[in-house]
């Protein structure tokens, strides 16, 4: 029997009292945010043009009105950029194709890097001359202009849709919000098809710009400069990227792959010729020394999925084969080989080796394969320390290596020599960097052609599931000792040039870590950092960690610190690395392509799995 409560009988719980909502920070209208962000860019802007501080003794000249020098440069570029992107969210005719992927978040994040650049100049120019009273009203200008950019990009709606966890979408004060969705990956839509002639003119153009920007890198003069260069490119691409473009050239290198590569091949031919300075020169060379061996070590790991930690001692062999038959004044063996001999001599002595280790150790994996390989690299470099006439044989002259390298030759060219070419002194530096871009073309050709063949495909399958691809008949033993051949090889085709560029091979030069690149876990960061599985990647971070460490000598100290930090900063914000094909960017972030929207209904047939996203 059921009864009734009395509509009327009153109880003793306390009924809840619902507290006052609590009222927000109201955020900036759009059409204000968007002017404030405006006004604030063109004041950073302005600023660039007057004096920032009142003496010469801070490196870069800024004391100069009219005339923006050093560090107002970078700051002048990015507001540049940041005024761009905001003017396009206004519909302008000619500028709408500035923001394919989103129009608010590369404003953020360009307003961002001035003010982080510009932030980083005062505090340098206020902490080497002694505070802020140094400081003229041009980096004052600049700096609130920077702030007031910053505030009102903050005042923009997101591009992405709001976290459901977030209680007040599109609130300018919920940051971590903001730039995390800032950073995500841009999803352009579809562009009008051009002439043929137009895209190509595009793709010239972007690798013109990417020629600019690496040569000013290079010919920064003091670390100041560079930081500064560094703050305002990491802004600058995220920036970008964000804004769609650089997904639009991708489709557009990808449509025309031929005019691609020649397009970066001639944009890197004439990289020595803008260097007046011979050591730039020098960092080119080693640069793509760098960049070669981490191709190769591409295959191994991005390709092959083989952890190799010791990967630099393959470098090594082909360097101290080629020193010792290149006629050097100290090598044992006294014979001199000419050049091309001395370059097939190296590649094919880390051919053998690359074999020799690979074949027993191959079929272990992981973190197995991954000490063995450690291991390898080691006794390399101490077995060459050992090779001195007392522990061993004297074949390496031990701790003292091989000196005295003589400069390459080849059908009468002189590398060490320097040539007149159109006008312009080729230094010594600038004949090896193109020697070394021809080896770089021939390791991409290799790279390229392997990664599309049957046997490339072979290799993604062993790197995706080694069970799986056995089971559908592929031969992984054979194949992770093909790769591990192919790798090694184009790491002594390096080792060869390497060898003359420095002038001598020592072991210490061949470590697993170390202050000083290449070593193994330099080259390993470099594929990490540039993309596995990709050209381009290992190419752009091998630049990157080779580049930095030349240039800010005065944290040596603090390298490894620092680059520690900076990979924790990638793996959290870009686990696929900076240039990532579609396969990676599917495998580090969540797609919901399987999702199936609650308030939709199933389609008939379909049962609540697959409701569930299998």
């Amino acid at each position: 029997m059921t009864t009734e409560t009395p509509m009327n009988k009153t109880t003793d719980t306390a009924t809840p009292v619902t507290p006052p909502p609590t009222t927000p920070l109201v955020p900036l209208p759009h059409p204000a945010a968007r002017a404030l962000t405006v006004a604030g860019s063109a004041l950073a802007l302005i600023g660039t043009f007057l004096a920032w501080t009142w003496t010469k003794e801070f490196p870069g000249n800024l004391t100069v009105t009219g005339y923006p020098g050093g560090l107002q440069v970078l700051t002048l570029v990015g507001a540049l950029l940041t005024l761009l992107f905001t003017l396009s969210g206004y519909d302008i005719p000619g500028l709408r194709w500035l923001t394919p992927g989103g129009k608010n978040s590369p404003v953020l994040l360009s307003a961002l890097g001035v003010l982080a650049t510009t932030g980083y100049a005062m505090g340098a120019i206020s902490y080497e001359l002694g505070g802020a009273v140094n400081l003229e009203p041009g980096a004052w200008v600049s700096g609130i202009g920077a702030l007031a950019a910053v505030i009102g990009a903050l005042g923009l709606p997101t591009d992405q849709p709001h976290d459901p966890g977030d209680p007040h979408p599109h609130h300018w004060v919920n940051l971590w919000f903001r730039l995390r969705h800032a950073l995500s990956s841009p999803e352009p839509g579809r562009a009008k098809d051009l002439p043929a002639w137009a895209e190509i003119l595009i793709i010239t153009g972007g690798f013109g710009a990417g020629l600019f920007i690496f040569a000013y890198g290079i010919r920064t003069e003091y670390s100041e400069a560079f930081i500064g260069f560094l703050i305002i490119a990491a802004f600058g691409f995220s920036a970008v990227n964000r804004a769609g473009l650089l997904k639009r050239l991708s489709a557009l290198t990808a449509k025309h792959r031929n005019v691609t590569l020649a397009a970066a091949f001639v944009a890197a031919i004439c990289f020595p010729f803008t260097q007046s300075n011979d050591q730039f020169a020098l960092i080119g060379a080693n640069i793509l020394i760098f960049a070669t061996v981490a191709l190769g070590l591409n295959v191994v790991v991005g390709l092959a999925g083989l952890l190799d930690l010791g990967y630099v001692a393959f470098l090594g062999v082909g360097a101290y084969a080629a020193a010792l038959v290149s006629g050097s004044p100290q090598s044992t063996i006294g014979v001199q080989f000419p050049f091309w001999a001395a370059v097939l001599t190296g590649a094919l002595a880390s051919l053998i080796f690359g074999v020799v280790i690979g074949a027993p150790t191959l079929r272990l994996r992981g973190d197995y394969l991954a000490i063995v390989t450690l291991g390898f690299g080691e006794i390399f470099r101490i077995t060459m320390n050992n090779l001195n006439g007392r522990s061993g044989p004297d074949v390496t002259n031990g701790s003292n290596g091989v000196p005295n390298i003589p400069d390459l030759e080849l059908f009468g060219f002189n590398f060490g020599v320097p040539h007149n070419v159109l006008g312009t002194e080729l230094t010594r530096s600038g004949n090896y960097y193109l020697l070394m871009l021809l080896f770089t073309a021939v390791v991409v050709m290799v790279f390229r052609r392997s990664a599309e063949s049957r046997i490339g495909r072979a290799w993604v399958a062993i790197r995706e599931d080694e069970t799986a691809a056995t089971a559908m008949g592929i031969n992984s033993f054979r194949l992770k000792l093909l790769a591990f051949a192919l790798g090694a090889c184009l790491a002594g085709l390096a080792g060869t040039v390497q060898a003359h560029v420095s002038y001598s091979v020592t072991p210490e030069q061949y470590q697993f870590a170390g202050s000083v690149p290449p070593n193994s876990a330099f080259l390993l960061a470099a594929v990490i950092l540039g993309g596995m599985g990709t050209i381009s990647g290992p190419l752009i971070g091998a630049a990157l960690l080779y580049l930095i460490p030349a240039k800010l000598q005065f944290m040596a100290e603090y390298q490894l610190l620092l680059f520690g930090i900076a990979l924790m900063l990638l793996m959290r914000f870009r686990p696929e690395g900076l240039v990532a094909d579609r396969r990676k960017q599917l495998e580090f972030h969540e797609t919901g392509q399987l999702d199936v929207p609650e308030d939709k209904p199933l389609p008939e047939g379909a049962t609540g799995v697959a409701k569930a996203g299998a």
